[in-house]
């Protein structure tokens, strides 16, 4: 398994960048009308909300950019709407169709200790702080 550990900050950077634009793609079909087979933009506000958080979020975290603030709220939104609009249905995710609500709450929720990865802008902004502070 130890052969294994070289891969693991590329795969979670893939995976991060995958899960971001997927969650970007919620919003984006509310907001954006892309891509198309939403269910529009919401009506009320809290929806509204989500909806660019989705967005927003999505990118940001595909991006690697404020990450683990952006994969925080993220996972409270996800949170949320488990508990909004799920849970109603049932007490199984499977039951009440929350599985990609369950999954993206603990996926950001991961991110938020995890942070950007290797393979982020948050990395690249790190390593120009890393390095002024040593010359100095």
């Amino acid at each position: 398994m130890n052969a294994l550990n070289r891969f693991a900050d590329p795969v979670y950077c893939i995976s991060r960048l995958i899960v971001g634009l997927m969650f970007a793609s919620h919003g984006g079909q509310k907001i954006l009308g892309f891509p198309p087979g939403g269910h529009g933009m919401p009506s009320e506000t809290l929806g509204v909300i989500g909806a660019w958080i989705e967005l927003a979020g999505g990118l940001l975290i595909a991006l690697g950019l404020l990450t683990r603030l952006a994969a925080f709220i993220a996972s409270g939104e996800m949170a949320v709407a488990y508990f909004m609009v799920h849970a109603a249905g049932g007490f199984f995710p499977i039951q009440n169709h929350g599985e990609s609500a369950v999954f993206y709450c603990w996926f950001f929720f991961f991110a938020i200790f995890y942070g950007g990865g290797r393979w982020s802008i948050d990395a690249l902004i790190g390593r120009g702080k890393a390095g002024a502070s040593v010359s100095a």
